[in-house]
């Protein structure tokens, strides 16, 4: 296989000082797919200006210049492309099927160079930002001040608002984010579940030991979507369970969820770190910590396609994970 991958024929021959042989077709056709784009923009530039001259002035480039890359494109197409006389230049039909295409090189050309001067053009205004209340206040809320001290040309305008629109919003901080070829998405996490409530509500109704128990209790869960009741899974190594419940209290809004949790209502099916500090104080147990739950809903940051390149965006979206990310992993400890 040595012999046949290093066979001599299988290189061009060399010239003195060269490395490798020149291909002088292949060379060819490199150098005509590296200038064809600017010799279409330099058509372009003669119609769109009516001359030669014109479109010299404008390009910065004798005439020279702009003649020789309109004969080069002529010669590598094998056509005319503009029929020249002493007071007027038109195209051919060649040139006319030709012309829009020159026309979207240009176009293309001037949107590259201005993607990349709003990239170091510093955005006027603040960045403004969306998130869903319940996230918003507890994952948001802290590291905003932190996010304006590491940054402090990037002011923010920031609103707690549940509408799933994000018009008029640069960022916006949403669960459940829809796939679509506008917007970009950037997983911030899926937050693990637990099961919690008050010592309290546990002492007077009991601690459930098996899965099958939480049928005796007050569950408080997030709305069942597709089935007309909530069926709890969980998962204690290969072990599955999944138990048919009718929730006191079904509602898709963790932060009511949790305050009905804390009131003493009901076992609470919960995003383990709205029950941290509850956990860590005493003032909730977790229930049947032996067994695993299906995350939460995932979060996402989100914004408009079009502002990919905004430094603002990218700093801000890169903080929020860098953040949040750790935030929605499990603690280590159930509390006491």
């Amino acid at each position: 296989m040595g012999a046949e991958f290093y066979a001599p024929e299988a290189w061009p021959a060399c010239l003195l000082g060269e490395t490798i042989g020149a291909d002088h077709q292949e060379i060819g056709a490199i150098l005509n797919l590296i200038w064809t784009p600017a010799q279409l923009a330099v058509l372009a530039k003669v119609v769109d200006l009516n001359g030669f001259s014109a479109a010299a002035r404008a390009l910065g480039v004798p005439k020279a210049a702009v003649s020789r890359a309109i004969a080069d494109l002529e010669k590598a197409l094998g056509v005319r492309v503009l029929e020249r006389t002493t007071r007027r230049i038109s195209l051919t039909p060649a040139g006319r099927l030709l012309y829009p295409h020159a026309k979207r090189v240009v176009e293309e050309s001037d949107a590259a160079r201005a993607a990349i001067a709003k990239l170091h053009a510093p955005s006027a205004g603040p960045l403004r930002v969306v998130a869903d209340p319940t996230y918003g206040r507890v994952l948001l809320t802290p590291l905003v001040p932190r996010f304006l001290e590491a940054f402090p040309d990037v002011p923010l305008e920031v609103a707690l608002d549940n509408e799933s629109a994000t018009e008029g919003w640069d960022v916006a901080i949403r669960p459940q984010a829809e796939p679509d070829s506008a917007v970009t998405r950037r997983l911030l996490g899926a937050p693990p579940a637990l099961l919690c409530a008050t010592p309290a509500y546990l002492q007077q109704r009991g601690l459930p030991l098996r899965p099958e128990d939480l049928r005796g209790h007050d569950l408080l869960t997030p709305e069942a979507t597709d089935l007309p009741e909530f069926r709890l899974r969980l998962e204690r190594g290969s072990q599955r369970a999944e138990v048919p419940l009718a929730p006191k209290l079904a509602i898709n809004d963790p932060a009511v969820l949790h305050a009905a949790t804390a009131a003493g209502l009901g076992i609470g099916l919960l995003p383990e770190f709205l029950c941290r500090q509850g956990l860590a104080t005493g003032r909730l147990k977790w229930v049947l910590p032996e067994w695993t739950l299906p995350p939460a809903v995932a979060l996402y940051a989100l914004y408009p396609a079009s502002l990919e390149a905004d430094p603002r965006v990218q700093r801000f979206v890169d903080f929020l994970a860098a953040n949040i990310v750790p935030a929605l992993a499990p603690s280590n400890s159930p509390g006491p």
